[in-house]
């Protein structure tokens, strides 16, 4: 989704809630500049959060961390800060503070311009005009604390002494990050984090290839494809090819070049998401992204550009988390499921193994839920009616060894134990952690990769 906000225009990258977790979500984070972090106050850090941290650190991204459900009783304020610290590994600079939650919240005290903005509820559609008390030292502000006031003063003085002062330097080389309080639900405290988004954030970034590193102001068109959408319209079957612009512009009707395919191609229908409406794209510049149409031919990191043979690095495959073989129930559609499992991990809606020793297919995903969509579209879409049974999985790592002889030697000893994935990759499903340890040590000129590029 895009917006516009002061003098910027925000491309918004929006990941799954927790529930339907998929890759996707963890390959968005792979295209983007800076990243928002969302800590729900009561929870604190979730295992989610963890595993998308993770991803973040793979290229330094730069993180700013809003605080919610402040209008709800949260955990103490410098606790959520100190677990984000401790289980995350990135310093706080706390840059507004709560005053008081869930019954007792009166709004955010504003760290660096000394301001209190005062909360008010029933504002979630729009970002409000809050009531502003210029100055902790105010009579207006002690008048709004009450008795409250000289303790939250005091509070105010023991964050500012433990806690970091914000460095966009360190913010920029993701040792730190900005911490927000506020109630997205009422938006509040959305326009603090918004400018300081805005102000801090980083630009489009350059970007790594093959043949060299790009830069947003190079004149010629590139990008690459981070995710792939399917029935976004249910009228249609339809699959939207997600495109991150990372030089020059695009404009409707120019021909670009389908870098893996090597054929140039037409776009004249590319579409843009404004605030959850699809239009029509006439303009394109670096960090914008938008979809294209695609007919089974594009897949997760493709590059397109005007002609230049460039392919761009850092769109990874993630190791599956949750494993489940799969059949068919009419052994005469085998075909149909074979190819309909080849075509959804090309998309990127699950990722498909075919162990060396077994003639079975595993089919992996990071959330549960993609399970269940790979067995609604291989019937919908293939006429594949399938089961799901257990797999004997703890985890997935791909196999890498220069030694030919020694990968040889490998192969042949462990064959029990290795697949090729849906891109030829060849796999290792260990059983579970003491095995994948115990190779480990046994074989190490074998890398255990989590990650492979597309």
């Amino acid at each position: 989704m895009q917006f516009p906000y002061r003098d910027a225009v925000v491309n918004l990258l929006d990941t799954p809630g927790h529930e339907d977790f998929s890759e996707d979500t963890y390959r968005t984070l792979t295209a983007v500049d800076s990243a928002l972090m969302v800590i729900d106050g009561a929870k604190g850090v979730e295992p989610r959060t963890i595993k998308l941290m993770e991803v973040c650190r793979l290229r330094d991204t730069p993180i700013l961390t809003f605080v919610n459900k402040l209008d709800r009783e949260i955990r103490d304020p410098v606790e959520v800060m100190d677990e984000i610290e401790d289980i995350l590994q990135i310093q706080c600079a706390p840059m507004t503070w709560p005053i008081g939650m869930g019954r007792r919240f009166k709004g955010i005290y504003d760290l660096v311009g000394d301001r209190i903005v005062c909360y008010q509820s029933g504002h979630g559609h729009h970002i409000h005009d809050y009531t502003v008390i210029d100055g902790l030292d105010s009579a207006a502000a002690r008048d709004l604390l009450g008795t409250d006031y000289d303790d939250f003063v005091a509070e105010i003085e023991l964050v500012r002494g433990a806690s970091h002062a914000f460095d966009r330097d360190d913010f920029l080389g993701a040792t730190l990050t900005p911490v927000y309080f506020g109630t997205a639900l009422a938006n509040f405290g959305v326009r603090e984090m918004l400018d300081g988004f805005v102000d801090f954030a980083p630009p489009p970034q350059p970007r790594e290839a093959d043949l060299r590193v790009v830069t947003p102001d190079e004149e010629t068109f590139s990008g690459f494809v981070f995710k792939i959408q399917a029935n976004m319209d249910p009228r249609h079957r339809d699959r939207i090819a997600f495109l991150r612009v990372c030089a020059g512009s695009y404009h409707q009707g120019m021909k670009i070049r389908h870098v893996r395919l090597g054929k140039d191609v037409k776009i004249a229908d590319a579409v843009t998401f404004m605030a959850g409406d699809r239009v029509r794209t006439e303009e394109a510049l670096p960090g914008d992204v938008i979809g294209l149409h695609n007919h089974g031919t594009i897949q997760i990191g493709d590059t397109f550009t005007e002609g230049e043979p460039l392919r761009f690095k850092g769109v990874p495959n993630f190791a599956p988390e949750l494993f489940r073989r799969v059949r068919v129930k009419d052994p005469l559609k085998t075909k149909q499921l074979e190819k309909g499992l080849d075509q959804l991990s090309e998309e990127g809606a699950s990722q498909v193994f075919k162990p060396l020793a077994r003639n079975e297919l595993v089919v992996g995903a990071v959330g549960s839920l993609q399970f269940d969509l790979v067995a609604y579209r291989l019937k919908d879409e293939y006429r594949a009616d399938c089961v799901y049974e257990d797999a004997n999985v703890y985890t997935a790592r791909w196999v890498y060894c220069e030694d030919v002889k020694k990968l040889e030697e490998f192969k042949s000893k462990l064959r029990d134990y290795l697949a090729i994935d849906g891109g030829g990759y060849l796999t290792y499903l260990a059983p579970s952690r003491a095995n994948l340890q115990l190779a480990e040590d046994r074989w190490p000129e074998v890398e255990f990769r989590k990650t492979r590029e597309h």
